[in-house]
């Protein structure tokens, strides 16, 4: 299970601002491109967003559903991979002074995502929740943009 949590200089609404901007999703899920509704209201009750997730040649057309929605406070949702199947994604807002604390929370549900789950693939995935909630942040702070946010040490070298 990938629990991560994250300091937003923003408050919880702001956050909640972003998050329900089903046009920005692409800009702070990693890998994620091409997001466009599919059913519903973002981020209501059963609304769904269609999009695609790439690994370098590879590429998965990927679902998500809206399970829960509490705004400004809760959003979870169950991302569906076809057959990689689905993962719980839970995202609390915690009004923290005058900011926000988002703890991020992502297991598999279903299919083979759940059977192969391992500590190395834990390892990856808390990685990636990492880069994706610096996205979030930036995208929330304004600070630089969300696409940008590989740190300084993974970046390649300009010449």
């Amino acid at each position: 299970m990938a629990v991560r949590h994250r300091l937003i200089r923003k408050s919880p609404r702001e956050v909640w601002e972003v998050l329900s901007d089903a046009a920005r999703y692409a800009d702070w899920v990693v890998g994620t491109s091409r997001a466009e509704p599919d059913e519903g209201q973002w981020p209501e009750l059963g609304a769904a967003l269609r999009y695609e997730i790439k690994f370098g040649p590879i590429s998965l057309h990927n679902r998500t559903v809206v399970r829960r929605s509490e705004p400004p406070t809760v959003l979870e949702l169950e991302a569906d991979s076809g057959p990689l199947g689905t993962a719980r994604i839970a995202m609390e807002l915690r009004p923290w002074g005058e900011h926000t604390l988002i703890i991020f929370d992502e297991h598999p549900l279903r299919g083979a995502g759940g059977a192969l789950h391992n500590g190395l693939l834990e390892v990856a995935q808390q990685v990636r929740n990492r880069a994706m909630l610096g996205r979030l942040a930036r995208l929330c702070e304004g600070d630089e943009d969300p696409a940008d946010a590989t740190p300084e040490r993974l970046r390649p070298r300009r010449t």
